[in-house]
């Protein structure tokens, strides 16, 4: 069994401060976080962006200043800049981080509810962000939310409309109106992808460390952090993103997983040195 590589997803688009202050929204909070994680173990950290005030943006020059910053303060760290931005935002907003050639970088692989909210990825847009991929030579980190949505971009890779094989699937499990975060769900997900592909699981709010747990024991990867869950137990919110990734890298311990360092990562999900 591979090690374990744990992401680190600082902020997302649509967590406040209100919600838990530590919540970063400046340049300065972004970095302090992104340590907090690779401090505590995570190989790689997973970018949103803000403005000051906190309002979510795909600016390609605020992308620019906040991954050059993480990546002084993390050396060797991998970042994975979000194409999904927030809800509403153009499919040419959101692709505007992909103009900085990152090595990895999110892809979402179809629409669906999202909470209150409608979260479009429609074929046109799928196809175009797997064009932009395949041109700026970036592995996507294929954002399943749905099972449905794990078929589709299968049918696009064999097309060769995305980047192909050894893929790496992200299961987003919990998001309300998408699906459950269940162990079975992860269970057949997990068994749908093709051999040589790797895959990491994010269980959403309360579900954060029990699915994680089924991961780390499955073989699997796990993502944490404030876009996913604000709380380091119920009704108990985390100080930091480390906080939440030391949480992880215990429970991969007494599960008898190693934790991946980024050049160990690296090797693991097959990216060019």
């Amino acid at each position: 069994m591979n090690k374990l590589i744990v992401t680190a997803a600082i902020c997302g688009a649509e967590v406040t401060k209100e919600q838990n202050p530590a919540v970063p929204y400046t340049v300065e909070e972004m970095v302090r976080e992104a340590k907090s994680a690779f401090d505590a173990g995570a190989a790689v950290i997973h970018v949103h962006v803000r403005t000051d005030d906190g309002t979510p943006t795909q600016d390609r020059e605020r992308f620019r200043v906040v991954l050059d910053a993480i990546k002084t303060a993390c050396p060797g760290v991998i970042l994975i800049p979000s194409t999904g931005g927030a809800v509403g935002m153009t499919p040419e907003e959101r692709l505007q981080p992909t103009e900085l050639f990152p090595e990895m970088a999110t892809l979402d692989c179809g629409t669906c509810n999202f909470s209150d909210d409608i979260f479009v990825n429609d074929m046109p847009t799928m196809r175009a962000f797997g064009k932009r991929m395949l041109e700026n030579n970036i592995k996507p980190e294929y954002e399943c939310f749905e099972i449905g949505h794990l078929d589709t971009i299968l049918t696009m890779a064999k097309k060769g409309l995305v980047p192909g094989e050894p893929m790496q699937f992200n299961f987003v499990l919990g998001v309300p109106g998408c699906a459950p975060a269940t162990v079975g769900n992860l269970d057949y997900l997990v068994r749908q992808i093709p051999a040589g592909s790797t895959w990491t699981a994010t269980g959403i709010g309360r579900h954060a460390f029990t699915l994680a747990a089924a991961a780390i024991a499955m073989g699997g990867n796990v993502r944490v952090g404030f876009e996913d869950n604000l709380n380091i137990a119920r009704g108990v919110p985390a100080k930091s993103n480390g906080e939440l990734v030391e949480k992880i890298v215990r429970i991969a311990k007494e599960l008898g997983r190693g934790i991946a360092n980024p050049d160990e990562a690296r090797e693991i999900l097959s990216l060019k040195k």
